[in-house]
């Protein structure tokens, strides 16, 4: 199986314990230029984390790294802006919890599409830490 070249990792710091079934997005930064003048962000993928708290397969095609024939996989751009949305507020709801950030998003830099970016995120109902990981 192959991994996506951009994955994640979610741990809910209040439980420490992996959290598991958030919505994850993924979406691509189009410069004005581009787009008549608008900023704009254009959705790549969407995933969930696993029971791990994990998202691994955002970029492929359950777990393959081959397309099926009708489509063509996203493909990083080197200097490319990325952003990643953690859906956290219905995670948070599914335990009866409130919570202050209804999302998290983290937006970076790939430098090298050739790399693999790891962003783990340690979430509670009103913080949250993330860095680059590996």
């Amino acid at each position: 199986m192959s991994k996506s070249p951009i994955t994640c990792h979610i741990l809910d710091s209040s439980l420490g314990k992996p959290a598991a079934g958030v919505e994850v997005r993924l979406l691509e930064y189009r410069h004005p230029a581009r787009n008549q003048g608008e900023d704009s962000w254009e959705p790549l993928a969407v995933g969930a984390t696993n029971s791990d708290g994990r998202c691994l397969d955002l970029l492929t095609w359950n777990g393959v790294s081959e397309a099926p024939a009708s489509e063509t996989p996203a493909k990083l751009r080197a200097g490319g802006l990325y952003k990643i949305v953690f859906r956290t507020k219905d995670y948070f709801e599914s335990s009866e919890r409130k919570s202050f950030y209804p999302w998290v998003e983290v937006t970076f830099e790939v430098v090298n599409p050739e790399e693999h970016y790891h962003i783990p995120l340690l979430i509670s109902p009103y913080s949250y830490t993330t860095y680059r990981g590996s």
